[in-house]
């Protein structure tokens, strides 16, 4: 039985682990959302996994059930706008559902907060993502945003990159 809870300080390493082996790497490879070819070197590390837990406007939401499965980084920095970043499936249990679970935990923790949108970033190129996104609601917005290349903490452009950015309208 899968449920969520809000990530805790205790839980940095573990979050940092699961989304670096989903991000990054050969065990990327097993799932659909990797970013090897992409990018090198690591996708976040606890430090910043504690930072982003620590921040008065945001949490990391986790699915959990007797280990952590899968997360999702919201921040409510906007007025009326969550911003969803950082989700993250286990690589072998991607294409089974849960990251449309997360996905709908993320549309209660809005409403929670009283948000009438969902935004967020996507690589431009990640058009498997841009898709899936999509197929949950999501709309490009036609804006786009730079790839911050000078924090190797965030990984290391094998190309040159920047981000789109895409949103979802709550009823």
């Amino acid at each position: 039985m899968i449920s969520f809870r809000k990530a805790t300080i205790q839980d940095s390493s573990q979050i940092a682990d699961l989304v670096n082996s989903a991000y990054r790497g050969d065990s990327s490879k097993k799932g659909w959302t990797t970013e090897a070819d992409l990018l090198g070197g690591q996708r976040t590390d606890a430090q910043k996994i504690q930072e982003m837990i620590e921040s008065s406007n945001s949490q990391i939401e986790l699915a959990i059930d007797s280990t952590i499965l899968g997360c999702v980084y919201l921040s409510t920095e906007e007025k009326n706008t969550l911003y969803l970043g950082m989700l993250t499936v286990n690589p072998e249990l991607q294409s089974k559902g849960l990251g449309k679970l997360l996905l709908n935990r993320v549309e209660e923790i809005a409403q929670e907060k009283n948000c009438t949108t969902i935004r967020m970033t996507v690589i431009s190129v990640r058009s498997e993502l841009i898709a899936f996104y999509k197929r949950q609601g999501f709309v490009l917005t036609g804006e786009k945003e730079p790839f911050p290349e000078g924090d190797p903490r965030f990984g290391i452009p094998q190309m040159k990159l920047e981000f789109v950015v895409m949103a979802k309208t709550l009823s």
